[in-house]
């Protein structure tokens, strides 16, 4: 681990907050102290240019309980995930209800491929949120801030290579999955636009580990609650072609997905620059390959999770669109709770990313159980609706009996998961924020990977039930893993 620079924090001698640059909010005319008279824009006023990141929000971090600490970091970030879970089954509802089961499916097998798009944005996003956290906690901001810059235009090329592979190779996505001719040319509609938009969904996703990492989660939550928003009208307004726009049916709704998260970008990149938390030079390698390490293990995990469903879903068709729909619905259900703790992990991150560059390792370690054990206890309530109503929960995106008697089994027998499911997410954004990634993506992905062999085995004896009974244990086993991954405590000698 890098030694911190800074005099220790117990330190008499230490400089208070107003001797710090980093406490300073730079107006138009002139500098002066966050919060001081005369600043040249107070909080009431809305968006200042440092306050919000400053050395207070950093100081947050290091020093105030760590329960207050976490409410106030983690419940934006969760609010931001549960927006966009909001987002993802309002547009499953359109498609479901407006189009068919056919459209449903198509974009419930699209999302896989999504997944994996994204899981690639993540490499970013982890890495930049783990280099970039240290660096603020060891008071270097000049640093966090150029990093940033080269990660977002890491993150630019990057989207623009994966738009150009998944293009040109949409109709072997679809073959690979076996899906029927009507299913696969409704999700090569929806998933071709989608990819178009992959270098401003990976900037978006660079834009927001970058706040994360400075402990502001409230700005990308106001930046994805404007863009919700909007999406949210625009959606049916594309797919149903409403008050005269052109009726783009499931190509409508990647439509809205991608120009609402594009301006979202935009606009986070001028707040950055305004606050100086982004400097643009000449890229360097060693920043860029220190992000790709760290973040390139969670990518892998998430690729991998894909491919692995992809995989899954040729033995799902064997069972018709009803199972390929419920498989995809499930998921979409679970999501809200998956959301949670991806919340918590980003907040869990930023505070075990700065505390280890304070070398507090300790108050790291609390952090991550703490998150933990906020993010768990709605577990409980989503482990009881699944049980007790899973027909209406299904009945919400779509009226076709089948595909809810089928979604209906699925959540009863994925219920139990949901106890542990926010440990595995919190717990691998925690490890992420340290810079420990390898291990994490050794474990979660050798029980997905076991999947494969025993969702064949379990489909061939008990049909659908045993594969989602395949799915419900493996996911158990990766929350238990993520768990004693942490309390081996290895993490806290990861050097970035």
């Amino acid at each position: 681990m890098t030694r911190d620079p800074r005099p220790d924090s117990n330190d008499p001698q230490r400089p208070s907050e107003l001797d710090s640059p980093a406490a300073w909010s730079l107006g138009d005319d002139e500098a002066s102290p966050v919060g001081a008279p005369g600043g040249a824009v107070e909080p009431h006023e809305g968006i200042a240019p440092v306050a919000v990141t400053g050395q207070h929000e950093i100081n947050g971090l290091l020093h105030d309980s760590l329960p207050r600490v976490l409410r106030r970091f983690a419940l934006p970030a969760v609010m931001s995930n549960l927006l966009m879970t909001l987002f993802i089954n309002v547009d499953a509802f359109w498609v479901g209800t407006r189009i068919g089961s056919e459209a449903l499916a198509a974009v419930s097998t699209s999302m896989f491929w999504v997944w994996m798009v994204i899981s690639l944005a993540e490499m970013i996003s982890v890495g930049l949120t783990a280099v970039a956290a240290r660096r603020h906690g060891e008071g270097r901001r000049d640093e966090a801030a150029r990093v940033v810059g080269e990660s977002l235009l890491y993150a630019l090329l990057l989207g623009a290579v994966i738009a150009g592979v998944g293009t040109f190779s949409l109709h072997g996505m679809f073959a690979l999955m076996k899906t029927s001719a009507e299913v696969s040319e409704l999700g090569r509609a929806y998933l071709g636009t989608y990819l178009l938009g992959a270098p401003l969904i990976y900037g978006f996703f660079a834009v927001d580990a970058a706040f994360r990492a400075s402990g502001d989660t409230r700005t990308p939550f106001a930046l994805l609650a404007a863009s919700v928003a909007i999406t949210l009208v625009l959606d049916p307004v594309l797919i149903l072609g409403l008050f005269g726009a052109p009726r783009m049916g499931i190509a409508g709704a990647a439509v809205a997905t991608v120009s609402t998260r594009g301006a979202a970008f935009v606009l986070g990149v001028w707040i950055l620059y305004r606050r100086g938390m982004v400097r643009f030079a000449r890229p360097r390698l060693a920043p860029l390959a220190a992000v790709t390490r760290i973040g390139l293990p969670t990518a892998m995990t998430g690729v991998t999770f894909s491919l692995i469903y992809v995989v899954l879903m040729r033995t799902t068709t064997r069972f018709g669109t009803p199972a390929l729909a419920a498989l995809g619905l499930g998921h979409r259900i679970e999501s809200w709770l998956y959301m949670v703790g991806v919340g918590f992990g980003a907040a869990a991150a930023a505070i075990v990313g700065q505390n280890l560059g304070a070398r507090q390792i300790a108050r790291a370690e609390r952090a991550g159980w703490i998150a933990v054990g906020y993010a768990s206890l709605p577990g409980f309530a989503v482990c009881a609706a699944m049980l007790v109503l899973p027909e209406q929960l299904a009945g919400i995106f779509t009226t076709d009996p089948a595909v809810i008697a089928e979604t209906a089994t699925y959540l009863r027998i994925v219920a139990v998961a949901q106890l542990v499911v926010c440990a595995e997410i919190v717990l691998e954004g925690a490890l992420g924020g340290a810079g420990a990634t390898w291990l994490p993506m050794a474990a979660s992905t050798g029980f997905t990977l076991l999947r494969i062999p025993l969702a064949a085995w379990a489909a061939g004896h008990w049909g659908t039930l045993g594969l989602w009974w395949v799915l419900s244990i493996t996911a158990c086993a990766r929350g238990l893993a993520m768990m004693l991954i942490w309390r081996l405590g290895r993490w806290k000698r990861a050097v970035v």
